[in-house]
């Protein structure tokens, strides 16, 4: 039995497909847990305060948040980046997340506690990469994001925290046309540890960091890359 199941949360989760959601949602259920999806666009404010409301009245509450809004988008050199392609990715990546915190922590305030991890990138505050100027910049962003909502509501009993993880076995590792064979021998050659991250070993930070273990903790980002970064 994971550690994820015997924390006992339900959960919800959100996203623009439902498909989607609804995968995961079974695969919760399928551990004995108890899951929702809810259909939003964080780039919507109002999708994301209907999430807030209808999170509460399933469950009765939101006690633990996780924002893991994240779009690459075509990489370009910054005087070739398309305009849309720029306002796509900084409006999903920052002001997604930040129209997250701003409803999370309105309801986690006036509702005595709560706890907040955003997802921001080992892209960004920690290391460049060519071509991607608007993904680095928008998740530079919310780790400072981040932080700043730290020290605004650490008094109202809300703590907030960041990862910052790198190259995870996930769709958003591979390149145009790679197959996972020629990723991983990629990612041997650039991550000191060899490998991507497995998404539980990303999964386990971040609960740790939303568990009481980790109270003081308050406004840190952590990178989880493997050493790249380091």
């Amino acid at each position: 039995m994971s550690r994820r199941r015997r924390s006992g949360a339900a959960v919800v989760v959100a996203g623009r497909h439902l498909d989607a959601l609804s995968s995961t949602v079974k695969s919760i259920e399928n551990l004995g847990g108890r899951a929702a999806a809810i259909p939003a666009d964080v780039t919507v404010a109002e999708d994301v305060a209907t999430l807030v409301r209808a999170t509460t009245d399933r469950f009765g509450g939101l006690h633990v948040a996780v924002n893991n809004a994240g779009l690459v988008g075509p990489p370009a050199p910054v005087a070739d980046l398309p305009i849309d392609a720029w306002n796509t990715v900084v409006g999903t990546n920052l002001t997604g997340v930040w129209l997250s915190l701003k409803y999370e922590v309105a309801h986690m305030r006036d509702n005595g506690s709560g706890t907040i991890v955003n997802v921001a990138s080992n892209i960004g505050v920690h290391g460049r990469r060519p071509g991607l100027a608007a993904y680095a910049a928008s998740k530079a962003a919310v780790s400072v994001l981040s932080r700043a909502a730290a020290r605004d509501h650490i008094a109202d009993n809300v703590r907030i925290n960041a990862v910052s993880p790198g190259a995870t076995d996930t769709e958003l590792s591979l390149r145009p046309g790679e197959s996972v064979a020629d990723r991983d021998t990629r990612i041997r050659g650039t991550v000191p540890a060899g490998r991507v991250a497995d998404t539980s070993e990303i999964a386990t930070a971040i609960l740790w960091l939303a568990s009481d273990e980790a109270r003081y903790v308050v406004g840190t980002d952590l990178v989880i890359d493997g050493g790249t970064t380091a």
